[in-house]
């Protein structure tokens, strides 16, 4: 982080010295993260509870946590495999399903005046 000082009046460099100097004091007086981490499993434990029971698994929680910023529910088939509905004459090995962005093989077929129903799969 890079704070520009140049343009800064005394007054206004004495305020920010004495902010910086108050979080450096509260950043230097508490628990190390790993102590603090110990002390808390320690704590849920003691009152017969698990991390996990009280949170949930990490891979849950942070579906969740993505899901109240964005508003938007998960993907429910991320990632899943659809079967192709077109085939590039020219490299039979290049095909696509006709979800997303058509692909460049079958964008320049159509601007040459084909018709991409011509390139179905039967």
């Amino acid at each position: 982080m890079v704070i520009n000082v140049s343009g800064l009046s005394a007054k206004e460099l004495k305020s920010l010295i004495a902010q910086a100097e108050k979080q450096q004091a509260k950043v230097m007086t508490r628990p190390k993260a790993a102590a603090m981490r110990a002390k808390i499993n320690k704590y849920v434990k003691d009152h017969g509870y698990t991390i996990e029971e009280l949170y949930g698994s990490v891979s849950v929680a942070s579906s969740e946590t993505s899901k109240k910023r964005t508003g938007r529910k998960p993907a429910k088939s991320a990632g899943s495999k659809v079967a192709p509905k077109y085939r590039n004459p020219a490299n039979p090995s290049e095909t696509w399903s006709g979800r997303g962005r058509q692909p460049r093989w079958l964008a320049a077929l159509v601007q040459k005046g084909k018709e991409p129903s011509e390139f179905l799969i039967k």
